[in-house]
Formats: structure tokens, sequence, C-alpha cells
């Protein structure tokens, strides 16, 4: 059954504490504005301060007397990603809804992380993998206080049916295309989210596992990147008329905020707008998984390889 549910639904969070990656634009800031709203304690995850700092400002003008503060740390580097989790497990504070958001999509060059990893699967698989394990104490700590359940929202794509994990390569060091290995990133993803699904259930834990996607929207991931001035221009003409024809990314943001707070949500659940070929749409139900992405073979083997990249295991 479709689900009528509109961010209106949402109920009272005072007293929730929320990180959101990537949470300085686009859906991510959407998803931070709606939550806020509800009396959540967000933390805005971002890598530069002085965006982070502008989505500080407008989020305070955009809901006044909301408790958001900014969270600094990069995906595309453990180092920095161990760093925050550290400070953050020091304050001794619970973590209510983990929303692994932030992306890179594209690049027309092959990029690297400072760990060395390809961009894409560096910061969308390896980073969110890294920060999820390293703060599963503080979501431990909030299931053990709250009766409401603490949640990891894992955004994947649509983009992630067209996607192959190729284990020979994934650092795309032998070939690199730029929307292959998107695909992949997205791909490896949502079977992260199913992966720890299975996992935290084997593991009787209170801590659930959700993933989502935006279908099309107009986000920040058509725009920014490693581009010349003309794919510039392009992607932002692609980026208004998405917006104008298929989701905004406030729109967008309508299945993230259902994954991370909707009562019916249910562990290993996958969700996005059921407009055309799940690309837009107000109402929001289980979205359409790939075949390879249901392989529990091939997800053991990812999260075993990223444990080895980023030498760290969890559950």
């Amino acid at each position: 059954m479709s689900k009528d549910w509109k961010a209106s639904d949402i109920r009272s969070l005072a007293g929730k504490r929320i990180l959101i990656t990537g949470a300085n634009s686009g859906i991510g800031y959407h998803a931070a504005l709606k939550l806020a709203r509800k009396g959540a304690q967000v933390m805005l995850g971002c890598r530069d301060k002085r965006r982070g700092e502008d989505a500080l400002s407008r989020l305070h003008d955009d809901a006044p007397g909301a408790h958001i503060e900014l969270a600094l740390f990069d995906l595309a580097s453990l180092a920095s990603v161990r760093s925050f989790a550290e400070k953050e497990l020091a304050q001794h504070r619970p973590l209510d809804i983990l929303i692994n958001n932030a992306g890179v999509m594209a690049p027309p060059k092959r990029l690297q992380t400072t760990d060395g990893f390809e961009l894409q699967f560096g910061t969308n698989v390896l980073g969110h993998f890294a920060l999820t394990a390293l703060l599963m104490p503080a979501l431990e700590q909030a299931a053990a206080a709250s009766a409401e359940r603490p949640r990891v929202v894992t955004l994947a794509s649509i983009a992630h049916k067209r996607g192959r994990l190729n284990f020979d390569d994934l650092q795309s060091t032998k070939n690199y295309s730029p929307m292959k290995a998107y695909q992949q990133s997205k791909l490896a993803d949502l079977m992260f989210a199913f992966e720890l699904d299975r996992r935290l259930r084997a593991a009787h834990s209170r801590v659930m596992s959700v993933a989502a996607h935006p279908g099309v929207a107009h986000t920040n991931l058509f725009q920014v990147g490693d581009f010349g001035a003309f794919e510039k221009s392009v992607r932002k003409l692609v980026g208004h008329a998405i917006g104008a024809v298929l989701n905004t990314d406030a729109e967008g943001a309508l299945p993230t905020l259902y994954a991370a707070t909707a009562p019916d949500a249910e562990d290993g659940g996958y969700y996005g707008p059921q407009g055309f070929q799940e690309m837009r749409g107000e109402v929001v139900d289980r979205a359409i998984v790939a075949p390879q992405a249901k392989d529990g073979s091939a997800a053991a083997r990812l999260w075993q390889v990223c444990e080895d990249l980023t030498g760290i295991k969890f559950l």
C-alpha cells in the first residue's frame, strides 16, 4: 500500500540527536531543516567550514530557535572521520539517527581520496562505512536510553540498478568510467544497508538499518566537481530542468525523512518516490531493488573489503 506520508507527519523529535552527512545543501539541507523544525538536535556533517557556516546561518533563518550545530569532517579522509568520531564519542552523547547522505557523482576524471581510494567509492562507500562503524557505540547508547529504536539511513540511488560490483577493480584503476563508478558506489551503498541490517539483527541490536533514494532530484551533485566551464553550465541547466520536471531537492528529501522517522519504516527497508520510473512523486513506498543488490554473499564480501580497506571491524 502506498504511503501518502508528508513531512508534517513527523512526530516531535525533541531531545533526539541526528547527524546528517552532506547537510550543507540539497537533500541533506532540506532533511536537516524539516528535522530541526520538529525539535531535533541536528548536526550538519560538512567538510567545508565556510559552506557549513553558510548552511547553519540559513537554517537559523529558516527555522528560528532550532538546535543546530556544525560537525566538520571529510568523508574522503579516514583520519578526518576517525578524529570526528573520537571527539563525538568523548562527549558520551547518544546518537538517535545517522543519515549517510553525502555523495560524489561522476567526476569526469578519476580522482582519489587522501587515502588513495577512487573518490566515489572512497567517499560514498568507505567513508560512510567507517563513520557508521565508529559511531555505533553512540547509536547503541541511544538504543539503551530510549524506547524508540535508533536508525542508520543510507542513501542509495535508482542508479544502483545498472551498477555492478567489480571486485577485481573496485577502485577503477584499470578502467575508469564516471557513471559506472557512480553506479557501483550506489549499489555498494544499498548492499551495505542490507548487510548492516542482517548483522544488526544477528547481534540482537535495537539499531535499525534503513535505505532510501530521492528519485531524480535537483541537487548539487549535478554541479559540484572537477568540471570545465562548459560542462558546469550544462550540468546547471540539467539540474534546473530536473527541478522543474522531476523533483526539487526539497521533494527529494521526503524518502530520507520517511526512512529516518516514519513508524512504518521497517528493518532493511528501501524507500523511494512512486512516480514515473521511481524518478519523482510525493508518495513514498518500498523501492525496487535490483537483483544484484540482493546477493548476500557479495554483500558479505563487500563488507570484508570495507573492513580491510578502512582497518575498522564491527558487527
